[in-house]
């Protein structure tokens, strides 16, 4: 598996490397740098998009739509300050527990569920966003695949590859990224100590420019570094490929001092609501993180415990007792968005699907908008055996959020039991393509032109589909 990927991104810078002239004279980078005469913006656009497409279909993404609207919003929140030129954002959340992000070409953005967890604030979360944002703005990638044309090109897409394992395998990435570094005296992990210190201070720049704590971004990184002893011999994914040295963090936190100071924010319980979501899907024993968030309701800040207290009993069945401590949090906590789609999810718990409807349906008027509304609105009509009224709201929803996986899986489910087979075989296509497995879209193109009875609309759209599958083919094997 390991070499099987790797080969597969060795393939792709390859193939960025050897870049016609031609076809980087016609696409005129934003940035003039020299890194323009290797890599085109549109290239790097392509390159990231496909690479998207392998990671969604060999890594565990994690579905849980408020940790992924929060992530995004904290996202957005940043890149109209930053000095992104291209801001077509992919953010991806992976199901996994270790400590990392990263950013790719073509503004994908990942981040694993372990980093929220590790994070101390909002900031310091915000502040691992606004490095990988810098990366991308200062298109690091392009001026590595400069430097490594000089050296030695395949490094490069060694440590690409090495995130793509990562994301699948912590150990195996952990072990890639190493071997993969030891092939070459010129390498230095990820990026150049250069490129760090640059997205270092690019990112505070942002930061600032949000009105966001610089400072957060030193803390986080001695943070993850002081963790260190609880990883054995092996650190965090995210200190392997960010080197950090007391003297970086030194460095970082002088320039923070030097940087503007920014307006203390009132406090909001989204962070904190987020992070214990994060906490108790990760953990591998739940009864012992419910005694765990039991002991803490009767300390000061008990409303982080009761909600833990809350979301841990669902996971062990204890529905009374979620129910206990969903009414034991304070007003402000009942009233938030995030908490009252908890409360969803504890009646779905319940099989309690006419109170559940009638709360998503609440939450739906007051958020016509809301990808974690609508999603969860979408599973309650699924749920309580509505498949055609989970439709629509799927399709809405697909609009803003083409790329979600899940949003098409459960699409297809509900066409599917709604007894729109067309429509099943059109979202099975659409969920092949983000996965990356070109051959089983092209087989569900042929499945659904054999239906009978088909009209010259749906003919239209399988034969677009299958025209753009083929793109993507081609595609594929021209990057890979």
């Amino acid at each position: 598996m390991r070499f099987i990927l790797s080969a597969m991104l060795l393939s792709i810078c390859s193939s960025l490397l050897f870049t016609s002239a031609s076809s980087a004279s016609t696409n005129l980078p934003i940035l003039s740098d020299r890194s323009s005469a290797s890599v085109s913006m549109a290239s790097e656009y392509r390159l990231g998009r496909n690479w998207a497409r392998l990671l969604r279909g060999r890594a565990p993404l994690l579905h849980d739509p408020l940790i992924f609207q929060y992530l995004e919003e904290l996202l957005w929140d940043l890149a109209p300050h930053s000095q992104l030129s291209d801001r077509r954002l992919e953010l991806i959340v992976l199901d996994n527990p270790t400590f990392n992000a990263f950013a790719v070409p073509g503004g994908v953005i990942g981040v694993h569920a372990g980093l929220i967890t590790a994070a101390g604030s909002e900031d310091e979360l915000i502040s691992v966003l606004a490095h990988e944002l810098a990366h991308l703005s200062q298109r690091h990638f392009a001026q590595r695949i400069e430097e490594e044309r000089r050296n030695q090109p395949l490094v490069l897409a060694g440590v690409l590859a090495s995130i793509l394992i990562a994301a699948a395998d912590p150990q195996g990435g952990a072990a890639a990224l190493s071997s993969t570094m030891g092939a070459s005296a010129q390498a230095q992990l990820n990026f150049s100590r250069r490129n760090e210190e640059e997205a270092d201070r690019v990112g505070m720049q942002t930061m600032v420019a949000a009105n966001r704590d610089p400072k957060a971004m030193p803390q986080m990184f001695s943070r993850l570094q002081r963790n260190y002893r609880f990883y054995g011999q092996r650190p965090p994914e995210f200190l392997l490929s960010h080197p950090v040295t007391e003297a970086r963090i030194a460095d970082s936190l002088n320039r923070a001092e030097t940087l503007p100071a920014v307006s203390p924010r009132p406090y909001s319980p989204e962070f904190d609501i987020i992070r214990t979501r994060s906490e108790v899907h990760l953990s591998d024993q739940p009864g012992e993180i419910l005694k765990r968030f039991l002991a803490d309701t009767d300390q000061s800040n008990s409303a982080i415990a009761h909600y833990g207290v809350m979301l841990a009993a669902i996971r062990t069945g204890q529905l009374d007792l979620a129910t206990q401590h969903f009414n034991q949090l304070p007003a402000p906590w009942k009233q938030h968005a995030y908490v009252l789609l908890s409360e969803i999810e504890l009646l779905l718990a319940k099989n309690d699907f006419s109170q559940a409807e009638t709360r998503s349906e609440e939450m739906l008027a007051l958020y016509p908008d809301s990808m974690p509304v609508m999603k969860i609105h979408a599973r309650v009509m699924h749920m309580s055996g509505q498949p055609e009224r989970a439709v629509p709201v799927y399709r809405r929803l697909l609009q803003d959020y083409p790329t979600d996986t899940d949003s098409w899986y459960q699409l297809a489910e509900a066409e599917g039991l709604a007894g729109n087979i067309t429509g099943v075989h059109e979202a099975r296509i659409e969920y092949f393509l983000l996965t990356g497995d070109i051959d089983s879209a092209l087989q569900q193109v042929t499945f659904a032109k054999r239906e009978s009875g088909l009209r010259p609309s749906d003919i239209a759209r399988l034969e677009q589909l299958e025209a753009e599958t083929l793109e993507i083919r081609r595609q594929i094997k021209e990057d890979l």
